[in-house]
């Protein structure tokens, strides 16, 4: 599997960018699966269904299964968030795995940026950033700048700089 992030800050496109990308990229026969970091307590139940009152009872993990998908949540109850690594190797081989979010760990990433945001870039501090998708220019980047809605140009961005999930696993052994 290879992995790439796009990261900005909340309202820069993050979201609407993947779902654009997302359909691109299956177009070219690659196999996406996507990690999403929330910043709150979230929930995919609603009260009253079976898997939300057995998570309410105190079940540590639910798993979810129907004839058109499953899904497994794992409540935390006071043990630390879990680390992207981890929830890297929780997923089922694909080509192509792309992270929403998560813009402080050391994974390569597209930066999410909208002038009107009102945010700072992230690329001038982080490293890892490896282009950049905006509505506006920056010159002095030292990175490739695309527009936003140019999706086919993102699509061989993160084709060519997706790195393999080994070399961020070995990345966060080495931090730590």
């Amino acid at each position: 599997m290879r992995v790439i992030g796009l990261a900005g800050w909340s309202g820069a496109g993050k979201t609407t960018l993947l779902t654009r990308l997302i359909p691109e990229l299956t177009r070219r026969g690659v196999s996406v699966s996507t990690v999403k970091h929330a910043h709150h307590g979230f929930d995919l139940d609603k009260p009253g269904k079976d898997s939300y009152e057995h998570r309410q009872a105190g079940a540590h993990e639910v798993l979810i299964s129907s004839e058109r998908r499953w899904a497994l949540m794992h409540e935390l109850r006071g043990e630390p968030e879990a680390q992207l690594p981890d929830l890297l190797l929780r997923l089922s081989p694909v080509d192509l795995v792309i992270i929403e979010g998560f813009k402080r760990e050391p994974h390569l990433k597209i930066e999410v940026h909208r002038a009107a945001n009102g945010k700072p870039p992230l690329h001038p501090g982080d490293p890892m950033i490896v282009a950049i998708a905006c509505d506006s220019a920056f010159p002095e980047a030292g990175c490739p700048v695309v527009d936003l809605d140019d999706i086919a140009a993102i699509a061989e961005i993160v084709l060519s700089c997706a790195e393999p999930l080994t070399a961020i696993l070995a990345r966060v052994q080495q931090q730590g």
